[in-house]
């Protein structure tokens, strides 16, 4: 089959993603415009931060584009994981439980779950509990019934996949789970939302739909690509209160916090960011077509709406697995000549391999591709600043396999 008769194939689908991306444009134009962003808001500053113009409206912003009454936005937070993490330890106290509606959450947050003398949760009195996926699905029945004998202070969902097979969630799915778990929860409980590779693929966001919370990485999707670093914590004001005790600390909450380097590339990036979702979900729909003319199963299918800037790819062998990812490292136009080798990564149960030859380090929304070595072999594939990039990619493995 050749590209052409492939992106062909695909223009319901691109049809559907350039539906969204305009909605979602509209909705970030509106947002800054609402919120009279000015060049004054991308300047930096120093010492505490107090009156920093830039950072706290960039969480105005942020809360007003996610549909929350409030949101920290900041490169204090290193990745996605610090910010779910300051999340959980925001909210939770001795004796609380929390409970993750979508089994276990991914494996970077293990250490902030469980252990003993490092700093965990369970370290400090705080029970975790987990209602197991039936193939894709929430168990909803099972989550209430823990949710009423737990009284969990924290009802924790992850909306993409991590390293499992599943599919993402859709925020309809979350929305009708959110209605029905409503109330059955403590009056004190939080609904908390892993928001990571999900932003702005589409029209609306958790947080528009009942999620307390929404968490995420400013070098996936809300970034853009140009974002440096960073993460973002929106929702509710009593939530956030609590999470910015933590954040900083107890006296200080929001009031301080510098970044000298100035805010324009978290502006520019968010502005750019429901273009760059567009590109990237193209890409991985015309790869992982490509993948399935060879006969490789994808996850989700061509044929269906994705959730979230990820392509599964399921491989027979390691090497195979490996192979591919060696490959999306080739075409990066940042250390293409690199060769990637699975290796002990910090965080990760198993061996990983990773291809991130990208121009912000490990930024998932720049092509990029991952996967622990262990069966089923499969590659989590990702990103693409630009359709074209990727299409270059799709036609070096359109040939190779």
């Amino acid at each position: 089959m050749t590209l052409q008769e492939i992106e062909n194939k695909l223009q319901p689908q691109f049809k559907r993603i350039e539906d969204i991306a305009y909605h979602n444009q509209k909705k970030v134009l509106d947002a800054f415009i609402d919120c009279k962003i000015s060049s004054q808001c991308f300047n930096g500053t120093t010492g505490y931060g107090y009156d920093d113009v830039g950072r706290d409206t960039l969480g105005r912003l942020y809360a007003k584009i996610f549909g929350a009454e409030t949101a920290i936005v900041s490169p204090l937070l290193t990745c996605g994981s610090h910010a779910i993490s300051t999340v959980l330890f925001g909210l939770l106290r001795p004796s609380d439980v929390m409970l993750s509606a979508t089994g276990i959450p991914y494996d970077t947050l293990h250490d902030t779950l469980f252990g003993k003398d490092n700093g965990s949760l369970e370290e400090f009195g705080i029970k975790y509990e987990q209602v197991d996926l039936q193939g894709d699905d929430i168990q909803v029945d099972k989550v209430i019934e823990k949710i009423k004998a737990l009284k969990p202070k924290i009802v924790y969902f992850q909306r993409s996949r991590g390293y499992s097979s599943r599919k993402a969630f859709s925020v309809d799915v979350l929305e009708k789970v959110f209605k029905q778990i409503k109330p059955f929860m403590p009056k004190d409980g939080f609904i908390v939302v892993d928001n990571c590779y999900g932003e702005f693929v589409e029209k609306k966001e958790p947080s528009d739909v009942g999620a307390d919370v929404v968490v995420g990485s400013l070098i996936k999707n809300p970034g853009g690509g140009i974002a440096p670093n960073g993460g973002y914590i929106a929702g509710t004001q009593k939530a956030i209160d609590k999470i910015a005790t933590r954040f900083t600390s107890p006296s200080l909450k929001l009031e301080v916090g510098s970044y000298e380097q100035g805010y324009r590339l978290f502006y520019q990036g968010l502005f750019l960011a429901p273009h760059i979702v567009e590109q990237s979900l193209k890409g991985v729909y015309l790869v992982g077509e490509v993948l399935k003319s060879k006969g490789f199963k994808i996850i989700p299918d061509s044929n269906e709406p994705t959730f979230d800037i990820v392509k599964s790819v399921v491989f027979d062998t390691e090497e195979q697995l490996v192979k591919f990812v060696q490959t999306v490292q080739s075409v990066s136009p940042v250390d293409s000549y690199v060769l990637p080798l699975p290796w002990d990564m910090p965080g990760y149960e198993d061996k990983v391999i990773m291809a991130a030859g990208t121009f912000v380090g490990g930024a998932s929304i720049e092509l990029s591709c991952d996967s622990p070595i262990k069966n089923p072999y499969i590659a989590y594939f990702q990103g693409g600043l630009t359709y074209e990039h990727v299409k270059i990619f799709a036609e070096k493995i359109n040939n190779l396999y």
